[in-house]
């Protein structure tokens, strides 16, 4: 537990975090659908989600979309060894890449795992994985000292934790 005081949820805040925990409303105009989906204005709904968000009552807001649906069913999570005294910075350059959907550091588990940083890639093909994972590892050049990719065979979870209505 953090030392930071919780932050009281109210009956408005509880409705929006019941409207948004699958994700924004995939809609050109989201915040609008959930004013009128919750009963407030468009401008109070994203100022409680901000404030939710600074306080860590919630720990994002976006859209959570279907990789498969879209078209993308390769989904690769690349593994990297790179030297620790890097890691953020390699992580931030990897992150940044408009084909990588999430970057994180994880412990190792030497001497069966030496990698540490890990980036999630989504393509068409398998091939095409692998293409964008050798963009990576030319990014990386010398501080890439070994990777791998693990495929996805089956979706398993895709939502985080749930509150009932």
């Amino acid at each position: 537990m953090s030392g930071a005081p919780a932050r009281s949820v109210d009956a408005i805040d509880r409705r929006l975090i019941l409207a948004t925990q699958s994700g924004l409303p995939l809609v050109a105009r989201p915040y609008q659908q959930l004013a009128e989906q919750v009963g407030i204005a468009p401008q109070e709904v994203m100022e409680r989600l901000a404030r939710m968000l600074d306080s860590g009552v919630i720990r994002r807001i976006g859209a959570v979309p279907n990789h498969y649906a879209i078209g993308y069913t390769a989904n690769g999570m690349s593994v990297w060894d790179v030297p620790d005294e890097r890691i953020d910075e390699l992580g931030a350059r990897i992150g940044a890449l408009d084909f990588v959907t999430h970057c994180y550091h994880r412990p190792r588990k030497l001497p069966e795992w030496p990698y540490s940083l890990f980036a999630m890639v989504h393509g068409g093909s398998r091939a095409e994985v692998q293409a964008k994972v050798a963009e990576i590892a030319a990014l990386l050049g010398a501080d890439c000292r070994a990777y791998d990719v693990l495929f996805s065979t089956r979706i398993l979870k895709k939502t985080g934790l749930r509150i009932a209505g």
